[in-house]
């Protein structure tokens, strides 16, 4: 049987796992995990706010894991190694896992962009975060992130 849910009744999350000080600009993103309440374990399905001023991740790639955005409502920045364009309701994006093309969108506006994001899941990951010389390495679902040279946060 299909299981059904309103995501008015989810639990936002309010910003991010990253270390110190690489969240802080992710304060303002509220992440309902939809595809959690309706049991998926294959790929994730998130509905996301992003409050005027706030971005949806510290720029990033995946070795593993392909990520789709689709804007709902607002205006968003995406941000890749090739520049920045703005993406308005109706339009997506996709980032195929494996492609080191690092990548986040901004609220660059004063009202919020909600968007949906779709991704695989994989149990053992790597994520790399260009910017701000960090990497990050799934263990058993949950994330650890290090300094490019491997040292700890």
């Amino acid at each position: 049987m299909a299981k059904v849910a309103d995501s008015r009744h989810v639990d936002a999350r309010r910003g991010s796992v990253y270390p110190h000080p690489f969240r802080d600009q992710l304060e303002g993103r509220l992440k309902r995990r939809l595809g959690d309440i309706v049991g998926l374990r294959q790929f994730g399905v998130n509905l996301v706010t992003l409050e005027p001023g706030a971005w949806s991740s510290q720029r990033h790639w995946h070795e593993k894991e392909d990520e789709f955005v689709y804007i709902l409502t607002g205006e968003a920045t995406l941000v890749t190694d090739d520049g920045e364009q703005t993406l308005g309701p109706g339009m997506f994006a996709g980032f195929p896992a494996g492609e080191a093309n690092a990548h986040r969108l901004a609220n660059n506006t004063d009202t919020p962009v909600v968007y949906l994001e779709i991704g695989t899941r994989t149990l053992d990951e790597r994520a790399y975060y260009p910017d701000v010389q960090m990497k990050a390495h799934k263990v058993d679902g949950k994330w650890v992130f290090t300094r490019n040279d491997g040292t700890p946060y």
